[in-house]
């Protein structure tokens, strides 16, 4: 590396091809424990009091997510290509009738699936919010929840396209009890699998367009009866003369004259939900084959994709001075001790940050002294700056951050190499709030092929922080990472 490294560079992300010059995290995050002595005892009394989300696979929940730490408890492999852009997700769309066994084929395919990320999404998140005359029809059980205009169709495709672009999305929760939505949301991450069911998941053609398979339980009317009969007297609080009423008014008629017509855009009909073992085996057989085509061994493919190119102009190097030549010959040196290369590395990644400062935004303004006259100075022309570290190299570059921007926001992601796969994988995540109004010092001491920059630059992108304003800092960069 020592032949190919840029000394003492940074490089603003002006395309996701150019954001590659970036680092590569698996040997900055070594070590038994994958949060070592970054988390404080707050932090691990956090996860043990956090909530599990809807993101459900075959094994435990793999996302604790405290007010301000996202930590996946099992890494999250990449999401996108090695240009950066995102890989689809696959996604399964479940239809049928009210009690027809919808969510126990979901389950069953989770559990048959073995892949590591699944996210079930039920469309019973996404009814509207009632006014308080359609409230009280509610609770006369006058109100048709079985019809398309129930549904809030809008913020249904918009978390759907999110999640299928890899985006986390906030689901609300609706209260059948209430018959309003809580306060409280489901945080949900971008998976390989996306399996979205509900009574009317094909009806909105915006929504079909987006389902990749679209699979129909069928099953008989008197056994969703008495489904419906047992779920909504013992889980919603409803009486059986309500239940019976609203079936014979709203549900019925609704599934003969939306929800089985729709029977036509399926590409699988199960009958009998979740017995069907046939049916559910042909299902995880297709996907399981969409997946192995969608599927990129991204590091073997980094490797090779920057061979023969030219250096990305965004590319800008630490102007080679006899002062910087020194550090690095210094800090290189096999023989210096540990507090020379401690005092010299901070003094070169001090340089390296305010050189960074320099490419940020600025406007002219005039201020007056005390003693009358006029000085006219530069001021940063945008709304807050940001620091965040590649975990646990990154770490090292913050004291310099800080002691340039004195007050300062840091944010911290971890990511670390699958030692079976050999590809990067996310395993913790703590980011400013509103971090999408930043400029953002992202920042690794190391760059060997650009994997785990690549990973963390897309994170920022997914946490809706503009691509022109991630500025990506190292102290050494091998060629390869840069490219």
């Amino acid at each position: 590396m020592a032949d190919t490294a840029k000394e003492g560079s940074f490089a603003p992300s002006t395309s996701e091809r150019t954001s590659r010059s970036s680092s590569q995290g698996s040997g900055s995050a070594s070590g038994d424990d994958p949060f070592g002595d970054q988390m404080s005892q707050g932090d691990r009394q956090g996860m043990r009091k956090a909530s599990r989300t809807r993101t459900q696979s075959t094994s435990d929940i793999k996302v604790l997510r405290t007010s301000k730490r996202t930590i996946y408890t099992a890494g999250r492999p990449p999401w996108f290509d090695v240009k950066g852009q995102f890989k689809e997700a696959f996604v399964i769309g479940i239809c049928g009738g009210s009690a027809s066994g919808k969510t126990t084929v979901a389950n069953k395919i989770i559990e048959a699936l073995d892949v590591p990320w699944v996210v079930q999404l039920s469309m019973d998140s996404f009814y509207k919010v009632l006014t308080s005359e359609e409230k009280e029809l509610a609770h006369r059980s006058e109100y048709n929840f079985d019809h398309p205009d129930a549904f809030d169709f809008e913020l249904l495709f918009d978390t759907l396209r999110k999640l299928k672009r890899g985006r986390n999305v906030e689901v609300p929760i609706y209260d059948f009890t209430t018959h309003s939505r809580t306060k409280q949301q489901h945080t949900l991450y971008g998976a390989n699998v996306i399996i979205f069911e509900g009574i009317l998941t094909f009806v909105n053609p915006e929504v079909r367009k987006m389902l990749d398979m679209k699979v129909f339980v069928d099953t008989d009317s008197d056994i969703r009866l008495a489904r419906r009969l047992r779920r909504d007297i013992t889980e919603r609080n409803r009486d059986l003369v309500g239940v019976l009423k609203q079936y014979d008014k709203f549900v019925k008629p609704a599934f003969e004259q939306h929800i089985e017509p729709s029977m036509a855009h399926a590409d699988i009909v199960v009958p009998r939900g979740g017995e069907n073992e046939v049916a559910i085996d042909l299902i995880i057989r297709h996907v399981h084959s969409e997946l192995e085509k969608r599927d990129v061994h991204f590091r073997s493919q980094l490797a090779a994709a920057g061979q023969g190119q030219p250096l990305p102009s965004s590319l800008h190097v630490l102007e080679s001075t006899p002062q910087v030549r020194g550090m690095h010959t210094i800090i290189r040196n096999r023989e210096t001790n540990r507090d020379e290369f401690i005092f010299y590395s901070k003094r070169l990644m001090r340089l390296l940050i305010e050189q960074a400062m320099a490419m940020l935004p600025f406007k002219t303004v005039q201020v007056k002294t005390p003693q009358g006259s006029t000085y006219e100075g530069m001021r940063f022309n945008w709304r807050r700056l940001c620091g965040v570290s590649i975990l646990r190299a990154g770490e090292t570059m913050e004291p310099a951050l800080c002691a340039v921007c004195k007050d300062i926001r840091l944010g911290k992601i971890l990511i670390q190499t699958n030692l079976s796969t050999g590809e990067p994988e996310l395993h913790y995540l703590r980011l400013p709030k509103n971090i999408s109004e930043d400029h953002v010092f992202l920042m690794d001491a190391t760059v060997s092929t650009g994997a785990a920059a690549i990973m963390a630059i897309r994170v920022l992108l997914d946490h809706d922080v503009q691509e022109e304003n991630i500025f990506f800092l190292s102290m050494l960069m091998a060629e390869s990472g840069v490219l």
